[in-house]
Order: C-alpha cells, then sequence, then structure tokens
C-alpha cells in the first residue's frame, strides 16, 4: 500500500512538473521558449509520462498515475486493494508537480498579462466552450486512452520476459503524444481527473500573480469524461478478449 501511494504521488508529481512546465515554457511571457506551440506542449507530456511511469515501477507502483485507468483497471480485474491510496497519491503528486511549475517560472507570471495563459500552465480548458461537445471529446480520449494500453499490458503479458523493460512505458509515452496531437485541440486533452483538478487547486491556492478565476464551471468535464472513457475503454477491451 505504501509503495503504491509513494510510487503514484513521485510518478504523478513527475509527470505534471513536465507536462505542465512544458505549457508555461510555451505560453509564458519571456520564456526563451514561449510561442514554441502546441507540438513543444504535447512532446513535453509525452516525456512527462515516460518519466512519470519509470519513477512509478522504480518505488514498487504500476504507475496509472491517472485515477480513471486505476479505477477502470480494479473494475475489470475486481482488484480493488490499493485504488484509495493510489488515487490519493495521483491528486496529491499532481498538486505538488504544478507548485514545483510556479516555482520553476516564478519571475514570469507577473510579466504575462493574460489570466488564462496562467491558467493554461494548470489545467485544461476548451477551445469552444460547449459542455456537451467538451465531455464527448474528453470521452473518446480517454476512451482510446485506456483502450490502448490495455493492449499495450496485453501485449506485453504474452512477451514476457522477452519484452525490453522500457518498452511499455515508450510506448505508452509515444501514444501520449498521438493523442495530443491528434484529439488534443478542442479541450487539451486531459483525460485524467488528476492531472486537471490537482493543478486547478494548486492554481486557486497559490500566490499566483495577476491570476484571475480557476474556471470551476469546467472543472467537472476534465473529471467525469475520463472516468467514463476509460472505463468504457478498459470493458470494451475485456469484452473483446483483449485481457
Amino acid at each position: 500500500m505504501t509503495d503504491a501511494f509513494v510510487g503514484e504521488l513521485l510518478g504523478t508529481a513527475t509527470l505534471i512538473l513536465l507536462g505542465n512546465g512544458a505549457v508555461a515554457n510555451a505560453v509564458l511571457s519571456k520564456s526563451k521558449a514561449q510561442n514554441s506551440g502546441w507540438i513543444v506542449i504535447v512532446t513535453g507530456w509525452a516525456c512527462g509520462i515516460l518519466a512519470g511511469i519509470l519513477v512509478a515501477n522504480a518505488v514498487g507502483a504500476p504507475g496509472h498515475l491517472n485515477p480513471a485507468i486505476t479505477v477502470a483497471f480494479a473494475m475489470a480485474d475486481g482488484n480493488w486493494s490499493n485504488v484509495i491510496p493510489m488515487i490519493c497519491g495521483q491528486f496529491l503528486g499532481a498538486f505538488i508537480g504544478s507548485v514545483l511549475v510556479w516555482l520553476a517560472f516564478l519571475a514570469h507570471w507577473k510579466e504575462t498579462e493574460d489570466p488564462g495563459l496562467k491558467l493554461a500552465a494548470f489545467c485544461t480548458g476548451p477551445a469552444i466552450r460547449n459542455y456537451g461537445a467538451n465531455i464527448v471529446t474528453e470521452i473518446i480520449g480517454a476512451f482510446v486512452l485506456a483502450f490502448v494500453v490495455a493492449a499495450i499490458v496485453a501485449a506485453a503479458g504474452k512477451a514476457g520476459d522477452t519484452l525490453p523493460p522500457l518498452l511499455v512505458p515508450l510506448t505508452v509515452a509515444i501514444l501520449v503524444w498521438g493523442l495530443g496531437l491528434s484529439l488534443g485541440g478542442p479541450t487539451g486533452y486531459a483525460i485524467n481527473p488528476a492531472r486537471d483538478l490537482g493543478p486547478r487547486i494548486a492554481h486557486a491556492l497559490l500566490p499566483i500573480a495577476g491570476k484571475g478565476s480557476s474556471d470551476w464551471s469546467y472543472a467537472w468535464i476534465p473529471v467525469v469524461g475520463p472516468l467514463i472513457g476509460c472505463a468504457a475503454g478498459v470493458l470494451v477491451a475485456k469484452a473483446c478478449g483483449v485481457i
């Protein structure tokens, strides 16, 4: 239980530090990477996934880094023993990772006039605010994430000891990179309740120079959408014999 909590905490903190760090790098004023664009951002998230899974695995946790994935796989295999400590670790890790991003870019918050860009360095928001369309986007993205992760895990199980140990985390990182390139535009592809809610809470609590609203009216979308999408993805994978 301790390994599951600590591993998911450290892994998710690493994910958020590198992922939201890439966003901050691209959007905050006077950053040397300002205006570097979406490809840089999604690449940062992919690197964050790879590093986060490796950190979590090293401590003895599965490296889900995502409460929706944790719940979905518990639904599929009936093992709920570590679900609560893992989810607690994921949310706390996401909060800590965002605090570290704030500290890393401490001089840049007051230099950035647009409060929306400051919020973007913490959590997601829609390109077009339409809650019905937004939640559909998040469900589809999370479904693909969970279904393909299930296929990756199944392939790794069949390969056994012949599979290089870094291949699964690397493949998941490439998947997240591809999801961002393909489906990330409408909502910023949260696909992870902890990734969005933990940093959003950090945004609300931290003394960020010139910050605006934390946009709580939207906050339920990147929580509910991924929970539905990941559950559906894993259950469909199970029904199809993938896992």
